[in-house]
């Protein structure tokens, strides 16, 4: 039953890392990987979806907060903010990447962001709550049907627990909604950066001679 047990939470480890690999990847094959949670739509004055292709000439687009993926066949743009495993900056369990659509309607080029976190995250953090709610429900209900409240000390146990199950909820709700303000902000910034190089005017001849 021991090694039983080491055998699961290894092979637990492992499919959170292969999900966090594949989320954090920019590869052709993973680049709609994750679990999407926002849309968000955006129009550029591009007359083609050929003209991205000068931005990305390396293949990955290197912003200052971030990465950027042009996947010419599935006409989709990838990007994410920097992970880096020794930064001082505060990370959460709950990182944000986006996928862009890229498509042209007429002398306009449509944009549609979608923020994804890891599979792992997503499901990881469901389960918590069905078990934080679920757990408290079925405690009460069994509490109740056993006759505990024949009692004022049972009502009072059964207010308490209840009361300790919404509180818990509720702090786990106020993280998630910290953690997700806090990626989201970060994922914009490389998305309001990409925009900044996708709407940037193309150079002259004058000024790469000017900028060798």
């Amino acid at each position: 039953m021991t090694f039983a047990g080491i055998i699961a939470v290894l092979l637990f480890f492992a499919l959170i890392i292969g999900d966090w690999y594949q989320f954090t990847t920019l590869k052709s094959w993973a680049c709609q990987y994750g679990c999407p949670l926002a849309h968000r739509k955006n129009t550029l004055d591009r007359q083609s979806v050929s003209l991205i292709s000068p931005a990305f000439q390396t293949g990955a687009l290197a912003l200052p907060h971030g990465m950027a993926r042009w996947v010419a066949d599935r006409q989709i743009i990838v990007i994410r903010p920097y992970y880096q495993l020794f930064s001082l900056r505060f990370r959460t369990a709950w990182p944000l990447k986006g996928t862009i659509d890229v498509s042209s309607d007429g002398s306009q080029l449509l944009l549609h962001l979608s923020k994804r976190i890891p599979w792992s995250s997503a499901i990881l953090t469901l389960l918590w709550l069905l078990f934080v709610i679920g757990g408290t429900l079925t405690f009460v209900v069994l509490f109740i049907l056993d006759g505990g409240i024949s009692t004022v000390g049972g009502v009072f146990w059964v207010v308490g627990m209840t009361a300790l199950g919404l509180l818990v909820l509720a702090g786990g709700l106020i993280l998630l909604s910290f953690a997700y303000r806090l990626e989201d902000s970060r994922l914009m910034q490389v998305y309001q950066e990409l925009l900044d190089v996708l709407t940037a005017p193309p150079l002259t001849n004058s000024d790469k001679s000017a900028n060798p």
